[in-house]
C-alpha cells in the first residue's frame, strides 16, 4: 500500500530469549549460579574474603550477561575486541577488479 514498508527495528530481539539471552548467556549464568550454590553450601563463611570468594561466580557471570545498549551484552564485547586485537589487521584487497588483469604499476 503506496509503497511503504514497515520494518521492526529490533528484528535480533526476537532471536533471544526473553529478549535479552541467548541460550549460552543462560547456561553460563546458570554455572555460575550452581557454583556459588555448592560453594556456599560446603565452604565456611568465616570472614569477608572468603564471602567475596564464594560469591565471585556468580557476580563475574551475571556481570557477563547483563545487557547494555548497542551490544547485547558483557560478554559480547568482550568476545569482539578478543577478535579485533587477535585478527587480521592487514586485509586484502577483492574488490570489483581484482582479477580483471587490467591493473597497472606504478613505475614500469
Amino acid at each position: 500500500m503506496y509503497d511503504q514498508y514497515l520494518i521492526p527495528a529490533n528484528t535480533k530481539r526476537g532471536k533471544l530469549i526473553l529478549g535479552w539471552f541467548r541460550p549460552f548467556d543462560l547456561i553460563l549464568f546458570g554455572t555460575g549460579i550452581l557454583m556459588t550454590m555448592i560453594f556456599l553450601a560446603f565452604i565456611p563463611m568465616d570472614n569477608v574474603m572468603v564471602t567475596i570468594i564464594v560469591l565471585a561466580p556468580a557476580v563475574i557471570t551475571g556481570f557477563l550477561v547483563v545487557p547494555v545498549p548497542y551490544y547485547h551484552n558483557i560478554l559480547n564485547i568482550v568476545v569482539e575486541m578478543y577478535q579485533f586485537y587477535t585478527g587480521r589487521r592487514q586485509y586484502l584487497w577483492k574488490g570489483w577488479c581484482y582479477k580483471s588483469g587490467s591493473v597497472k604499476k606504478r613505475g614500469k
